[in-house]
């Protein structure tokens, strides 16, 4: 994979080209079933039921819509390139809460969050775009999303993403993420905006576009990922997943 960084206006730009697919594929297909069930809950139904009805739970999470399928895939690409490629972490996978495979998740598409011992809690909100061809009114569609809320992520997913880690025990992310809410508020020095987009399209010239023409205060990095065969690569990622159990 090629990959082209840029600084413009002051903020981050990054291209990804070059995918080599049959690679990619696999090693996608891979991490999948992990945003949609936890993988000690597949273990355990592996264990008492075996690996055929394991697999057969994962496939009744998988969608079958091409644009639900697209969204979804977006959403792990571009957590996978947060959690592989940033100091950030994407610290729920929030595809395993979906109240039903064939629907979109409402709120924020993606927040992750950086945590350093004795400062404030950083956070990255995320718009995630999938399509065959990204053009302006999408990116305009991102932008409106990103300022929503004061371009800080909604409580409401906040409040989501604290529950789920307290479930797991993690109870100090979940502590800061409601001292966050609760009682600091999110200053604009501990906000980060993502856009990423998954295309058929290069999308160098409208991203470069979009971060020069920002004026607010809020970092911005902008990633494009470009695969020339979008949604051949979508249903070939998903149907490696289905078939290989």
């Amino acid at each position: 994979m090629r990959r082209e960084r840029k600084k413009i206006n002051g903020h981050s730009l990054t291209i990804l080209t070059g995918v080599k697919l049959p690679a990619a594929i696999d090693e996608i297909a891979a991490v999948v079933p992990t945003h949609y069930a936890a993988e000690e809950r597949v273990a355990q139904i592996f264990a008492r039921l075996g690996k055929k009805r394991a697999a057969e739970y994962i496939r009744q999470k998988l969608p079958t819509s091409k644009s639900i399928r697209s969204g979804d895939l977006g959403e792990i690409l571009g957590s996978e390139y947060i959690d592989d490629c940033t100091e950030y972490l994407v610290a729920v996978n929030r595809l395993r809460w979906k109240d039903h495979r064939e629907m979109s998740m409402r709120g924020d598409d993606i927040i992750a969050i950086k945590t350093i011992t004795g400062k404030k809690p950083e956070f990255l909100k995320g718009e995630i775009k999938s399509r065959v061809t990204v053009s302006q009114p999408v990116i305009s569609e991102a932008r409106k999303a990103l300022r929503k809320n004061n371009g800080r992520p909604s409580p409401h997913a906040l409040a989501f993403i604290a529950d789920r880690l307290y479930e797991e025990g993690d109870y100090g992310l979940a502590d800061a993420i409601d001292d966050a809410q609760l009682k600091n508020g999110i200053g604009l020095s501990q906000l980060e905006h993502l856009l990423f987009t998954f295309s058929g399209n290069d999308p160098l010239k409208l991203l470069a576009a979009y971060l020069e023409a920002y004026r607010g205060r809020v970092r911005q990095r902008a990633v494009g990922l470009c695969v020339s065969k979008h949604q051949k690569f979508i249903r070939d990622v998903y149907g490696k997943v289905k078939t290989s159990g």
